[in-house]
């Protein structure tokens, strides 16, 4: 039987390639916000990071959604961001 290919991601903070599964997804759509896509299908531009706080913090701290879309992202999208991945996490 034919072993099935993992697809394999790399987190925007620390670089580590990752299962696709295992990362959150950022999509940034043409003319809206930058979100975290749960389904992992939302169309738009898409950047991964791992579901580890410390990335999570990175991301905000280094502002790197910035770098990632080319595009100027408000720190209200960050907090939204890291609000919505740590109720995700209590849950």
């Amino acid at each position: 039987m034919k072993v099935k290919k993992i697809p394999m991601r790399m987190c925007i903070a620390c670089h580590e390639m990752k299962p696709k599964k295992e990362m959150l997804r950022i999509v940034k759509p043409k003319d809206e916000d930058a979100f975290i896509d749960f389904t992992g299908k939302a169309a738009g531009r898409g950047a991964y990071i791992c579901d580890n706080p410390d990335c999570i913090k990175k991301l905000k701290k280094a502002r790197l959604l910035n770098k990632t879309f080319s595009a100027e992202i408000p720190l209200a999208v960050y907090d939204k961001i890291e609000e919505t991945f740590f109720e995700k996490k209590q849950s």
